[in-house]
């Protein structure tokens, strides 16, 4: 058990050792060499993890620290360490992150096979995984931090791997510029709490007790204010960096426009790495923010709006990707407002809330992965990812048609497939902590998540073929056996992974909630099963029966007004734009470059104009003509003789 827990760093070391071996080495050597050394090493680290898994949760599950060493000494105790954190959270994030890298690479060798540049996408994936990875093995948020950037840094490479193609930089751009937004109020918020408590170890701030900090004033040289009210704002700003990371309204549009990425890209985005960051985050910290005035209250709004109005939205998209990708942002809805509503009104603990986000975590990340292959074995085959040019593809794909009901029959929440468990259990928290709103909020948004999974099924593999690449389409096995493998988790994770979550997955010390204090509603998984059930039939009603008007359906010019709203995701992306070029660019952008030519830059410049004159009177003097110096001499004595005379 230590060994296994000692070489723990391997899980991390491998994706770094492909990422600099393809990178020096293999990316324009051998694009085959480099996508096996690729896939061995993710499946190594796969297997290491599991293998830490299995020990880790059939021994206890105690949280241990499996190595760490100084890295950065502040001031007395207060240092800055490195480490490798082994507790619940930490070890189901490791399954996750390795094993859906693991299954993308392999998908990877099909997709990326005609692409010339294959060899730097391997690289740059392994990169992608091993800065997750560090992410989530971090002892401390200063280390988390770090592989925090790393991970933008990475999806900021992978989104725009095409470079060629404008909307992929452009998207990169976005991407980029959004998150490192949201990341500096993460920094700031990281500085004051770490300010206060004297500590970087996420064991320190999840200990930290408000009321301990009432009394205590903290110095913050323009001001001195309570170190309580000083770690409850820092608690607001370190969400903020997840708020963005995990592209919570209104900082969601880089989330649909980071599609320009290549397709395997944007299935570990989803699942598995960067937009789950945000999430870890605040479940990472779930003690120290549920102490923290009202920001678990923050999460859940944010959340919940978040959930509905992305669900609302991949209703009316025709854009395969982009419906996954708003799915997604609906999704981590969820496990956002599952951590907020987790606090009841009297301020104590319903810890139901942290378990059912993590697993919904742990259950969406294989649904989603295998989601967005499937899109991308589509998008191959019909050379399109618009659903006007699809259907007909039952038959043609006939083990992806099966993987793809399976997992959309999870995203819904239909018993027994893994996310019926997870999203009950979100559900069930809401209620039980009197957020009836928020709660209702829910329900309806799963209602709609199977009516637009089940629209794109059907729309995807049901009636006419509406393209002719359809008649040429068939299955690649290096694409279709990842799928077919994640179909496996994807029905039975939820089942058998449920026990694990109730009794290993313990926030910390909490004011938890009693059982008085909880509302009880043995109803509710009918009625989550129900509405998910009615979005089906819906969904069948509109695109599935044999009179059903695809055409007419999938018709947008001749929709009413609120539709098209809808479907143009309620005009931000041209709010975005709108703001960022008349107000940042021609109003504030443009002041700024104002100020900067015509006052700095002439002041500059007249300063430049003295200093260039006076040295050419310098030059001028220091001509070596003996004359000229004798006579300048004889001047100045002159001068001094008569100054000296007067009566100054």
């Amino acid at each position: 058990m230590t060994s296994l827990y000692s070489y723990s760093f391997l899980i991390l070391l491998l994706p770094l050792l492909s990422f600099a071996v393809n990178g020096l080495f293999l990316c324009r050597k051998s694009r085959k060499a480099s996508a096996a050394f690729s896939v061995l090493c993710a499946g190594l680290a796969a297997a290491y993890a599991i293998s830490v898994a299995l020990a880790f949760f059939t021994n206890g599950a105690t949280p241990t620290v499996a190595w760490q060493f100084r890295f950065l000494p502040i001031v007395g105790d207060f240092n800055a360490n490195i480490g490798l954190l082994l507790d619940p959270l930490s070890v189901m994030m490791l399954v996750v992150v390795t094993s859906i890298a693991f299954f993308v690479n392999i998908y990877s060798i099909g997709y990326m096979r005609e692409d010339m540049s294959s060899g730097r996408f391997f690289a740059l994936l392994s990169l992608f995984a091993f800065s997750m990875l560090g992410l989530v093995i971090a002892t401390n948020i200063l280390q988390m931090f770090v592989f925090w950037e790393l991970v933008g840094v990475s999806s900021y490479m992978l989104i725009g791997f095409w470079y060629h193609k404008p909307s992929a930089v452009s998207a990169s751009k976005q991407a980029f510029i959004l998150t490192r937004f949201a990341d500096s109020f993460f920094l700031l918020g990281m500085v004051l709490v770490s300010y206060a408590v004297k500590s970087f170890d996420f064991a320190a701030l999840n200990a930290v007790n408000l009321k301990d900090f009432a009394s205590i004033p903290l110095n913050l040289g323009i001001m001195v204010m309570p170190a309580s009210d000083a770690l409850t704002i820092g608690a607001a700003l370190i969400f903020v960096g997840g708020w963005g990371k995990s592209a919570m309204f209104p900082m969601h549009i880089w989330l649909p426009n980071a599609m320009e990425g290549p397709t395997p890209v944007s299935s570990i985005i989803h699942s598995a790495t960067m937009v789950v960051a945000g999430v870890y985050l605040v479940a990472r910290l779930f003690p120290f923010m549920a102490g923290a005035g009202n920001t678990l209250c923050i999460v859940m709004v944010v959340g919940a709006f978040t959930a509905i109005f992305a669900a609302v939205i991949a209703c009316t998209q025709k854009d395969i990707k982009r419906i996954l990708a708003y799915s997604t942002l609906s999704q981590l809805g969820y496990m956002m407002f599952s951590l907020g509503a987790s606090r009841l009104c009297d301020g104590s603990i319903n810890t139901l809330g942290y378990t059912a986000s993590t697993f919904h975590i742990f259950t969406h990340a294989f649904f989603k992965c295998m989601l967005f292959l499937v899109a991308g074995s589509l998008i191959h085959q019909v050379h399109t990812n618009d659903l006007d040019a699809m259907g007909g593809l039952r038959k043609k794909m006939p083990f992806t048609y099966i993987a793809t009901l399976i997992a959309c029959l999870a995203i819904a929440g239909i018993p027994p497939f893994s996310g019926f468990f997870s999203k009950d259990e979100i559900l069930m928290t809401a209620f039980q902590s009197g957020h009836v709103a928020v709660f209702a909020t829910g329900l309806l948004t799963s209602g709609l998540t199977a009516f637009y999974m089940f629209r794109l099924f059907f729309l995807a593999f049901h009636g006419k073929a509406r393209s002719e690449h359809t008649a040429h389409a068939h299955e690649d096995f290096a694409m279709t056996l990842p799928i077919v493998c994640l179909a496996v988790p994807s029905l039975l994770s939820g089942l058998l992974a449920k026990n694990i979550f109730a009794t290993k997955f313990v926030p910390g010390a909490l004011p938890v909630a009693t059982a008085e204090h909880l509302a009880h509603a043995t109803w509710i998984p009918y009625a989550a099963g129900g509405m998910a059930v009615l979005g089906i039939l819906i969904a069948a009603l509109f695109y599935a029966r044999p009179k059903a008007n695809i055409e007419r359906a999938l018709d947008v010019d001749n929709r009413c007004k609120l539709y098209k709203t809808i479907n143009h995701k309620f005009y931000f992306d041209e709010i975005y734009y709108a703001v960022v070029r008349q107000f940042i660019f021609r109003g504030v952008a443009a002041s700024a470059r104002f100020v900067e030519d015509w006052i700095i830059g002439s002041l500059v410049n007249a300063t430049l104009f003295v200093v260039r004159k006076a040295g050419a009177l310098v030059r001028e003097a220091e001509n070596g003509y003996l004359p000229f110096y004798v006579g300048v001499m004889i001047v100045g004595v002159i001068f001094w003789y008569f100054v000296g005379k007067l009566p100054l």
